[in-house]
């Protein structure tokens, strides 16, 4: 009599639901921290200030929210689908927990995909955009990967073929989307004429200050900036902000004097006003309000004159593209 012997289900086949949970719930604390960093604007606890200089990057923010947030719902989305199927007793609906896993396991690679393809792509932004260390996206990225990985393993996929397939359509969706999530930036970060702004700062910046203004002014600037500051203009900022940095180096050291501009990181040295940023509402650094009107991204000198219905002289010799 020959005895069939049943075949055991891989170790990791049975505990990769739960694993998948546990990555995405880490995932889900690191973001919701840092969302409520960037909502309070505050300081994120970390051993180097890439990361207060990543989340005051024009990049942390989405459709006029944090990014960190949509990381959160997302980490959510995928600790939950990993979760769903135990909530339904195998032995009294079987068909539709059979059911509910084949759709969720689904959706996890669905999601995953996403998450690591933008992860990817926030990495790529860190190493040659940005030019700062954050810790908390490494870890992010890290986690994303982590549940792909998880999320291809931790099952019998029968057609690897979905999976290749799935991954195709996903990565190009993702790339569209976050191509239209982060026009608005791209767009900031050219002139009227397209020509591009200046390098992002390299270094450190000086705590509580920023980095040093290299750039002088001319005649042109210094009566732009005092127009701006008589007609009551204001320039909000971040220390932290290589944008920012980038905005006084178009007025270069002697304008930005006459400018007044408004700290608005509470650690700032050069008397930081959180309140007043907070009370205007402000999206993202640096950020002007003229007339009235919000401005957010770096502003040429030419934008900013015809914004302010400045008549004085407008030969500056900061512009966008002109630093090396």
């Amino acid at each position: 009599m020959i005895m069939s012997r049943r075949r055991s289900t891989p170790w990791i086949h049975r505990s990769s639901r739960l694993l998948i949970a546990a990555v995405a719930t880490c995932g889900a604390l690191v973001t919701g921290y840092l969302t409520i960093v960037k909502f309070s604007q505050g300081t994120a606890a970390c051993p180097t200030h890439g990361c207060d200089i990543v989340l005051t990057s024009p990049y942390a923010t989405v459709f006029g929210l944090p990014l960190a947030l949509f990381g959160f719902l997302a980490y959510a989305g995928m600790a939950a689908s990993a979760l769903i199927p135990f909530a339904i007793n195998p032995t009294e609906n079987k068909n539709t927990r059979l059911q509910v896993e084949n759709s969720t396991w689904l959706l996890l690679l669905a999601g995953s995909i996403a998450m690591t393809a933008f992860s990817g792509f926030l990495m790529y932004l860190l190493a040659f955009q940005i030019k700062a260390l954050c810790l908390y996206c490494i870890g992010s990225a890290i986690f994303s990967a982590s549940m792909l990985i998880l999320t291809i393993i931790g099952r019998n996929w029968e057609d690897i073929g979905q999976i290749f397939f799935t991954a195709v359509i996903v990565i190009m969706l993702t790339l569209v989307g976050t191509g239209i999530a982060y026009s608005g930036v791209n767009n900031q970060a050219k002139t009227p004429q397209g020509e591009p702004t200046s390098p992002s700062p390299v270094g450190e910046p000086t705590i509580g200050v920023g980095w040093p203004i290299t750039t002088t002014s001319g005649e042109a600037e210094i009566q732009l900036a005092k127009h701006l500051k008589n007609t009551g203009a204001k320039m909000y900022f971040a220390w932290t902000c290589p944008h920012c940095y980038e905005q006084k180096q178009l007025f270069g050291k002697e304008a930005v004097t006459e400018l007044d501009p408004i700290e608005c990181r509470p650690d700032g040295k050069n008397n930081p006003r959180p309140e007043l940023c907070e009370a205007a509402k402000i999206p993202g650094y640096p950020s002007w309000i003229i007339n009235g009107q919000l401005n957010s991204g770096v502003q040429s000198l030419e934008k900013l004159s015809q914004l302010s219905g400045y008549k004085g002289p407008r030969n500056f010799k900061n512009f966008p593209g002109f630093f090396k």
